[in-house]
């Protein structure tokens, strides 16, 4: 694996994925790849009880790449990286997302797919599409269905940030932390008290009923759209001006359509 490391623990009971690429762990075409193997593998793994996301160093993730965000490359991009929630809502194993710092875009939309999420005070979350001219599909299902169509649409139309307090407030998070040691030892023994003592068949039963609404929601409108994403948002101008403007450090130049 060259950007994700996967740890097991508690008697193979527990799954660590660390997304690591050395920067800002950005989910591109490898780390996806990287996810999918891994998660294709879960499927076998009958006493797993827990998968945890994390970030390596100081950020979660700053989102998907926006380089292949770039029309020829948006199709596939998408494909692969949707795929990904597929087969989180299938495998149905409890997912936790540990995080510290920059928790944005794709990343954030990762950790809105887990069960729990647990952050300390460095986190920032996000969905900064829209200042590329673009949309987050997966968390444009999501949010809403987590946090309710007023403040979910706040953070989808606008792009703004909110801290680990705020989100704590809106019922996105579950419990906030000083500081990423004070996180660890908080997750750790949530995971002890709440987790391990359970049947890993039991839990897995749990999540399917606990998220009947949510993943028939995910599977019916998630493709429309990334229709809608592919074949009308990237033939507008604005949409590619948005990204390529990114790419190139300097301010869009809208023209509205």
């Amino acid at each position: 694996m060259k950007k994700i490391k996967v740890n097991y623990s508690y008697d193979n009971s527990v799954v660590t994925i660390i997304l690591d690429d050395g920067k800002g762990n950005v989910l591109d075409r490898i780390m996806m790849d990287e996810l999918q193997y891994v998660f294709d593998a879960f499927t076998k793994k009958e006493e797993l009880k827990l998968i945890v996301f994390e970030g390596n160093g100081t950020n979660f993730s700053y989102g998907a790449s926006v380089e292949e965000h770039k029309k020829e490359h948006a199709a596939v991009m998408l494909r692969i990286f949707h795929q990904l929630f597929y087969s989180l809502r299938d495998i149905s194993v409890p997912a936790l997302a540990k995080v510290s710092g920059q928790c944005l875009g794709g990343g954030f939309e990762l950790a809105l797919m887990c069960n729990f999420i647990f952050a300390d005070k460095s986190v920032k979350f996000g969905q900064p599409e829209i200042i590329l001219g673009v949309f987050p599909p997966p968390a444009s299902i999501l949010l809403p269905e987590k946090i309710g169509y007023a403040r979910a649409e706040e953070l989808l139309i606008t792009g703004k940030t909110i801290s680990a307090d705020e989100a704590k407030s809106m019922g996105l998070v579950n419990e906030v932390f000083e500081n990423k040691d004070a996180l660890d030892a908080g997750v750790k023994e949530w995971v002890g008290k709440n987790i391990l003592p359970k049947s890993a068949s039991s839990l897995r039963y749990s999540v399917r009923a606990a998220r009947a609404k949510l993943n028939h929601v995910l599977s019916n409108f998630l493709p429309q759209l990334e229709s809608i994403y592919l074949k009308e948002l990237m033939e507008t101008h604005d949409a590619n001006e948005g990204i390529g403007s990114f790419l190139e450090k300097r301010k869009p130049v809208w023209t509205n359509n």
